[in-house]
């Protein structure tokens, strides 16, 4: 949170005038600050003062100044007060809604209840919404949690710069407190990822004083401070601000609370999480209109222009939602194949179905569009199940009002505004009408391209082909208006009255209005008025749309019992009948109405004419009988000619009427002839021979026929069965006459009368149990009879029936039954089936199904047709592959481009490139493409087939293009073949510099560009080639290139007019081409212009035209005439005319160049006269140059060097003469060179002095050693005193009784150094039996690097016990590290253990190997463990003795000889089946020493034993634990064990992690399954036993009393009684001790006698021992 000072609206004072208090209203139009004055001052939200009124006391007898106002608050709509005051009362003023208001006290509170006590007044008090922070003069700040505990403290005690807390006041998100002290205000801010508060930058105002008051901007964005001196200063609160697509301004005001503000109209928007979620981004769309932002569990959205904002719940979905915003009432959210509707201003989500079109056209949301009586909300949603069928919802109350089902795909859909009619369009264009309530689809347009409801009303405007379809009265679609129209509906516009819909015509828009009046009347029916539609229908005249709308109206009016406007609607529509009626109706209700009161509709008679206006007869029959007005019952069905129903009521009530009634309805049915009816009453009453006579009268003979043949009695009687009979023939009934003779049995005339009536099923049926041989005939017959019906699919059963195989076939081919055709074709012959085959196949050829057309044709004989068929479908594989099976592979050739050509001609390209392919021709297609210029699909082709001739064919399409001129398809083909170069220079040839410049840059070099537009500029030439190089910023470089290629006049040409800095160096360039071209005095010229005259004069010299070089240099380089002598000089050495040269490099005064070549030439004597002469000064240098050159030459040179040597001994030159004489290098004759040397170190000594000979002699003393000369090299040595190198040449020689004679002799203190070297020799040389009379410590030290580790030890041991040891601790830290534990343990068994503490953690270590080894646990292993006990015993009797007694290496090292003990014993004891029990007791009993064993190798081995004596409870527990370390161990750390079962025991739990598994997989499943299966054991304890000191038996302190019992030496367990002391301190068990005992007598185990042996020696003796046998 950042604060920002915004302005001042309180001055501050001079004096003391404390802001008491402020606070913002919920709307934030208001800000209220309180004065010292305890006058409550009121702002507006810009900040401008608008008024004020004065507060008052609880008492007014204690004075207007008793109290302090210690808090304000606003009541949500703005338009009160609460005032807080410190005489325990809170004021509640309304303030009235506008400025200016009358202040009045409406309400008051008394104070109660406390939360928590703060350790100082808590001046500064804040709610936030996760606790209440609290702060005062301690100077610290509290959070407290709602139930009072202390969640948080900030303490500033020690800042020495914080004064006291004094006000606090809680962001509107409750998410941000800001806390206000003298000059400072602090922000602590809640971070709901770390729950806790964190605290921000605080705000620092210099002069502000202590600050009084605070109050916070209910959207966020001010907070405004009071000061003591009575000022108050606003601030700009913010996290951070963005502008967002420069429309809107969005400033995060808190985690939870974002403002968005519209830049171009100020508007704001207060967007807030009402959980507390921190907002992550806000975005602002759909048109601007509306917000979207997420939290981590819910979505904002908001309408800005409503400023309506919904909250709902939301589960991240990684941003993928889908936001649709057509509909100004709801947001619609697609995510996942789910549709959510949010509505703007609710925090309940809408609703949520699943659907997966969510296009807008395909969903309609109707959200209270249009208010209807007696409905509160009216929500509807109409979507898309799937893409034919179509879903609404009522929103509402959940639940689905219906589901539609189309046949064709539906492509828009649309509610009207009520949501009770559902329009939709499908893919075919029919626009379908569907009334929800009635469940009923109309077809209203065919070819509807635009269709569209009128808002505010039902009026449907539609588009048909070129009309304008309107449905004023949806609800008779039938009435329909149609204009003509030119063009296309856009848009339909209803705007102050009116009523338009655009229509685009071209380049016009025309608007048509549509009639107002009729849309009006709609809209008053919807709004209940009938009143109003009435009036407004009187203003029309009838037409169809009118009629539809009298009708609607009339309907409506009934239902609202509205009689006299319903009147007048049947009067309007010329209905008389129903008008007249409702004219009684209606006087009836007017009478009943003066009568009862009210409207009259509610009397019985009224209720029942309407009911029987609506048909409703039993409903009208109900009201009367209510009203037991059986009469007019009676009178309304007589009246209406109801006898049954009228003879029904009068029976019911018991009417005497009731005979009279029914003579009087049967007589009424005679004399209206209404025999029918007649004949049902007297069949009713029992009179069947009256009721047929009536059936047979009234034509009737069928009903007649079923009344005979229902009675017995009847049947019977022939008279009437042949009259029955008669009539049905003569009526042509021929079935019911059938009927009628089978029932009495008259089997062949029922047969006939059933075929003639075409009752074949009967007839067959009849058959088959009378007439078995006519069964086939009538099948037939049957079937003939189906065909003529048309019933095709029908006959081909009964044709199957009657074996009738081709008519079978013809009617399954009719009914397009085509696999029942080929199953009945498959069964005949293939001549017969042959010509169906070819129709069937022809039907799936058209269906695309030419597997099975392929199979027919086969069948039929026609594979040149399925040939056809494939190629004309494009098939050309399968065609192929057919054609190869039936034709030769010429022919299929043939074939195929045969067709491929005619396909060519038919422009048919791709086609015939099938064919061609199919036939492997796809040279023929290349070539077609080629001729038709088709480049792209012959390149494709190329690529495919031909892919080396790719580039080629690029490059060939290249130039034809580029020939026929169209360069831009040349530029593709040259680029595709990698050959810009070629495109460059198209477009150059063609002056299309830009794009020669557009393609190098695109995809030349690095500098192909540069140097395209250097060519064009050179193309343009003068002034435009220096624009367009200096367009590029290629201008310099471009004249650098000019120059470089020799192009003079153009590079000239660009430097004259652009760059004229350039000429002298273009000059130069030129001149040096000029001198290349062989054109000299030309060049001279330019050299000159060039300003580089040195140039000239040096390319005359260099082609020894020494005149002219001379003229150019005096004339023009003075400084030159040196360098043309020099020049002359060298041309005169090269010449070998050697005076003519000196003389012309010494009149340039260059005497060192004479040397120079001098020396070159090999004349050394003509050099070394001209350097003395001219150059003394170098003479000496030159002197050892000579003679170095002369070393240089070898055995040639050596000549000239002895020469040189005695020349200067004969000078008396001794030092030169040295030097020459060691600089004689010969390696074919060393006995010269040492001649040489020898003679070098005679001269020094004899003529040098001390120092100069000793350098000599120090030089040619190390080269006779060398030279393998010793004896010379040490005389040399001893001449000049130097002793020690003398010794140093003949200890170098091997000459060790010289060395030491001259060490003796001549330097004592050397001869330890002699003999010191004489040692290294025979280590150097392996001579250590030697050394070993000499140094027996570096031999030694030579054995054990040789690792001659048997030699070494017999050596040591002949020495003393302490090297003896030195070198067994070497031997055994050798053996350890090669992982050979074993023999290093032997070594010390052999050699014994001494207490060197240098020697601990090899002991150690042999200790920790020994117990981590696998397959100890076991008698074998009795060995290896007695050598450890044997070794660890000595090593702690040797401790005892020496200076480490009683030490914790003691102590440890006794503890390991205890364990190797016990390991030890276990080993015999596991030798010997009666010892089971004391092997585990001892396996059990190392568990207390898992500090120094590996814990889960313990624990398996404890369980195990502890299972194989049977000590389930045990063993289950030790196994578990072991488990649960061998967890521990794959997740490397121990913090998960539970040591609950442990308690109370001596077993450690701070054990060492094993670094790894001790026990393998295998066994670690084994025993998994085991503790598995015994964990469902019911009898199972999971407790260790216990003894009687109540504690786990194998501790060895008590429990309960911390008592420490001894461990027994034989089983490790604490001996508590029946005791044996072998020694203080060392006791065992009586039992175990007399059983071991027996055992080993019995057994004569050695392994025991061994392990009685050592207890023997480690106690000082055994007690006696006797064995009792009771």
């Amino acid at each position: 949170m950042q604060l920002r000072h915004v302005r001042t609206l309180l001055v501050p004072q001079d004096g003391t005038a404390r802001v008491t208090c402020m606070a913002w209203s919920a709307s934030s139009a208001r800000f209220a600050v309180c004065t010292a004055e305890r006058v409550v001052l009121l702002y507006d939200e810009q900040g401008e003062r608008r008024d004020k009124f004065s507060t008052k006391p609880a008492d007014a007898k204690y004075g207007r100044k008793s109290y302090v106002v210690k808090g304000m608050a606003f009541s949500p709509d703005s338009t009160k007060l609460a005032i807080g005051q410190t005489d325990n009362i809170v004021y509640v003023y309304r303030i009235g809604e506008e400025w200016g208001d009358k202040k009045v006290i409406c309400n008051k509170f008394i104070q109660t209840g406390k939360l928590v006590v703060h350790p100082c007044p808590p001046y500064a008090l804040a709610w936030a919404s996760n606790s209440i922070v609290a702060a005062g003069c301690d100077k610290k700040i509290v959070a407290y949690g709602k139930e009072g505990n202390v969640i948080q403290t900030f303490d500033y005690s020690r800042d020495l710069s914080e004064k006291e807390f004094t006000t606090a006041a809680t962001s509107p998100g409750g998410q941000s407190v800001v806390i206000g002290s003298y000059d400072r205000l602090r922000v602590l801010n809640w971070s709901p990822r770390r729950s806790a508060w964190e605290e921000g930058k605080p705000k620092e105002i210099a002069h502000l004083y202590t600050i009084t008051a605070l109050a916070w901007k209910r959207d966020g964005s001010r907070i405004c401070a009071g000061t003591l001196c009575g000022g108050v200063e606003q601030f700009d609160c913010c996290l951070r601000r963005s502008i967002y697509k420069n429309k809107f301004e969005i400033t995060y005001v808190g985690p939870s609370q974002v403002i968005v503000k519209n830049l171009s109209t100020g508007t704001r928007v207060v967007l807030k999480s009402q959980y507390g979620y921190e907002i992550d981004e806000v975005k602002i769309l759909g048109k601007d209109r509306y917000l979207v932002a997420h939290t981590s569990d819910t979505l904002l959205l908001g309408d800005i222009s409503s400023n309506k904002l919904s909250e709902v719940a939301w589960q991240g979905s990684g941003g993928n939602e889908k936001f649709f915003f057509d509909n100004e009432n709801v947001c619609m959210i697609f995510n996942a194949g789910e549709l959510t509707l949010v509505e703007y201003g609710s925090n309940d989500m809408l609703g949520s179905v699943r659907t997966e079109f969510v296009n807008p056209h395909l969903v309609s949301v109707r959200i209270n569009e249009r208010r209807q009586r007696g409905v509160e909300e009216n929500k509807r949603l109409a979507y898309l199940i799937d893409m034919k069928t179509i879903a609404t919802v009522d929103l509402v109350g959940g639940y689905s009002t219906g589901m539609i089902s189309h046949d064709s795909k539906i492509d828009w859909l649309e509610l009207n505004e009520t949501g009770h009619k559902l329009l939709f369009r499908d893919k075919k264009m029919r626009l379908q009408l569907y009334d929800i309530e009635s469940s009923t689809k109309t077809t209203i347009l065919n070819y509807c391209s635009y269709v569209q409801w009128v808002p505010g009303s039902d009026v449907v405007v539609a588009q048909n082909r070129n009309s304008l379809c309107i449905w004023y009265n949806i609800d008779a679609p039938e009435r329909v208006t149609m204009f003509p129209l030119k063009g296309d509906i856009v848009d339909l516009e209803r705007n102050d009255g009116k009523t338009e819909v655009i229509v685009s015509e071209g380049v016009n828009t025309v608007s048509y209005t549509l009639d107002e009046g009729l849309i009006e009347f709609g809209t008053a029916v919807d709004d209940g008025d009938y009143h109003r539609a009435t009036a407004f229908l009187e203003t029309l005249e009838m037409s169809t749309e009118t009629e539809a709308m009298w009708k609607t109206l009339s309907r409506l009016a009934l239902e609202a019992r509205q009689l006299h406007i319903a009147e007048r609607c049947f009067a309007a529509l010329g209905n008389m009948a129903k008008a007249r009626f409702l004219h009684e109706t209606n006087a009836i209700a007017d009478r009943a109405a003066q009568e009862h009161g009210g409207d009259g509709t509610d009397y019985y008679l009224v209720r029942a004419r309407l009911a029987m206006l609506d048909k409703n007869y039993k409903l009208a029959e109900m009201i009367f009988l209510e009203q037991n007005a059986t009469e007019e019952a009676m009178d309304m069905y007589q009246e209406l000619h109801m006898w049954d129903e009228c003879i029904v009521v009068a029976k019911a009530k018991g009417h005497p009427m009731l005979e009279k009634l029914r003579r009087g309805y049967y007589q009424w049915l005679l004399d209206t002839q209404q025999e029918e009816k007649a004949g049902e009453v007297q069949e009713g009453q029992g009179d069947y021979l009256a009721a047929i006579g009536l059936y047979l009268r009234a034509g009737l003979p069928a009903k007649a026929a079923r009344l005979a043949m229902s009675r017995d009695e009847l049947l019977t009687n022939e008279d009437v069965i042949d009259r029955i009979s008669t009539a049905l023939i003569r009526g042509e009934l021929y079935e019911q006459a059938g009927d009628l003779f089978e029932k009495v049995r008259n089997l062949r005339k029922a047969l006939e009368c059933y075929g003639k009536g075409s009752a074949f099923l009967k007839a067959v049926e009849l058959a088959r149990l009378a007439f078995p041989a006519e069964v086939v005939k009538l099948e037939e017959a049957w079937g003939d009879h189906l065909v003529q019906q048309k019933q095709l699919d029908a006959a081909i059963n009964h044709y199957i029936e009657a074996r009738c195989s081709v008519k079978a076939v013809e009617a399954a081919l009719g009914a397009r039954q085509w696999k029942k055709a080929i199953y009945i074709l498959d069964l005949q012959d293939k001549q017969t089936a042959a010509k169906y085959y070819l129709k069937i196949a022809e039907h799936y050829a058209a269906l695309q199904e030419y597997q099975v057309a392929e199979e027919l044709y086969i069948k039929g004989g026609q594979t040149k047709d399925a040939i056809d068929m494939y190629t004309q479908a494009g098939l050309w594989e399968q065609a192929h592959k057919l054609a190869i099976k039936c034709m030769s592979q010429e022919d299929v050739t043939v074939l195929y481009i045969t067709q491929a050509q005619e396909m060519e001609k038919q422009g048919k390209y791709k086609e015939a490139e099938r064919l061609y392919i199919t036939v492997n021709e796809p040279d023929l297609a290349i070539t077609m493409y080629k001729k038709c210029k088709m480049y792209d699909e012959m390149v494709c082709l190329v690529a495919k087939y031909h892919k080396d001739l790719l580039g080629d064919t690029h490059l060939h399409l290249g130039k034809e293009l580029e020939a026929e001129g169209r360069l831009q398809e040349a530029e593709y083909h040259y680029l595709e073949a990698k050959d810009w170069k070629a495109t460059v220079n198209m477009y150059r040839v063609n002056d299309m510099w830009e794009e020669a410049y557009r393609v190098a840059k695109a995809h030349g070099g690095a500098n192909s560009h540069k140097h395209v537009a250097y060519l064009w500029a050179k193309s343009l030439g003068g002034e435009a080639a220096v624009k367009l190089l200096s367009k590029f910023g290629l201008l310099e470089m471009a004249i650098d290139h000019a120059t470089d290629s020799g192009v003079f006049e153009f590079a000239f040409e660009l430097a004259r007019l652009s760059m004229k800095q350039k000429m002298p160096d273009i000059h130069l360039k030129y001149a040096m081409f000029l001198e290349d071209e062989g054109k000299f005095e030309e060049a001279e010229g330019e050299f000159i212009k060039a300003g580089k005259p040195k140039e000239a004069v040096l390319m005359f010299v260099h082609n020894q035209d020494w005149d002219a070089a001379q003229r150019v240099a005096e004339a023009h380089d003075p400084d030159s005439v040196a360098d043309v002598l020099v020049g002359q000089a060298q041309f005169a050495f090269e010449q070998r005319e050697f005076q003519k040269a000196e003389a012309f490099l010494l009149r340039a005064q260059r005497p060192e160049l004479a040397i120079k070549y001098y020396k070159e030439a090999g004349m050394w004597s003509e050099a070394l006269r001209i350097c003395k002469e001219y150059m003394p000064g170098r003479l000496g240098e030159l002197q050892e140059e000579c003679g170095r050159e002369a070393g240089k030459k070898g055995s040639s040179g050596t000549k000239g060097l002895l020469e040189q040597a005695r020349e200067w001994e004969q000078t008396g030159e001794y030092a030169r003469a040295v030097d020459c004489y060691l600089k004689v290098r010969d390696p074919s004759n060393s006995v010269l060179v040492e001649k040489c040397l020898l003679k070098a170190a005679e001269l020094a000594v004899k003529f040098l002095g001390q120092s100069q000979s000793m350098e000599v002699t120090r030089t040619v003393a190390p080269q006779l050693v060398a030279m393998k000369k010793y004896s010379m090299a040490a005389e040399l040595y001893l001449n000049l005193d130097l002793i020690r190198e003398a010794i140093d040449a003949f200890i170098e020689g091997e000459e060790w009784s010289k060395a030491k004679h001259v060490a003796k002799e001549l330097d004592p203190k050397s001869e330890e150094y002699v003999d010191q070297c004489y040692k290294e020799y025979l280590k150097n040389q392996g001579k250590v039996d030697s050394l070993v009379g000499i140094d027996v410590m570096a031999a030694l030290d030579i054995y054990a690097k040789q690792e001659q580790w048997e030699k070494c030890l017999e050596v040591a041991a002949k020495q003393n016990y302490k090297v003896l040891h030195k070198y067994v601790a070497l031997y055994a830290t050798h053996l350890i590290r090669e992982g050979s534990w074993d023999k290093a343990l032997r070594l010390y068994v052999h050699h014994g253990a001494p207490a060197n503490p240098q020697n601990f953690n090899i002991y150690k270590r042999l200790f920790v190997e020994m117990v981590n080894a696998s397959g100890m646990n076991c008698a074998e292993a009795y060995s290896s463990w007695a050598d450890l006990r044997d070794v660890l015993l000595s090593l702690c009797e040797n401790l005892v003795k020496s200076s480490e007694a009683n030490s914790s290496a003691h102590e440890e090292f006794e503890r390991m000889l205890l364990i190797s003990h016990y390991c030890a014993t276990r080993s015999a004891a596991q030798s010997l089946k009666q010892l089971d029990t004391m092997a585990a007791q001892l396996s059990i009993s190392l568990l207390r020493y898992t500090d120094l064993l590996p814990a889960d190798k313990a624990f398996y081995e404890a369980g195990v034993a502890a299972k194989a004596v049977s000590w389930e409870n045990m063993a289950f527990i030790f196994l578990n634990r072991f488990l649960d370390l061998s967890d521990a161990i794959e997740e490397g750390n121990l913090d998960s064990l539970d040591h609950s079962d442990f308690q109370g025991t001596d077993i450690p739990f701070e054990v060492p992690l094993p670094a790894q598994q001790h026990v393998p997989e295998e066994q670690r499943e084994e025993v998994k399954d085991w503790v598995l299966t015994m964990s469902m054991d019911q009898r199972l304890e999971q407790v260790l036993p216990q003894d009687e000191r109540n504690t786990y038996e194998a501790s060895l302190v008590a429990a309960g009393t911390g008592v420490h019992s001894l461990p027994c030496l034989l089983t490790g367990y604490p001996v508590l009684r029946n005791k044996i002391e072998l020694k203080p301190g060392r006791e065992v068990n009586k039992d175990a001790w007399y059983k071991f005992m027996m055992a080993v007598k019995t057994s004569h185990s050695p392994a025991g006698q061994n392990v009685i042996e050592f207890l023997r020696r480690w106690c000082g003796g055994l007690p006696s021992t006797s064995f009792s046998f009771q």
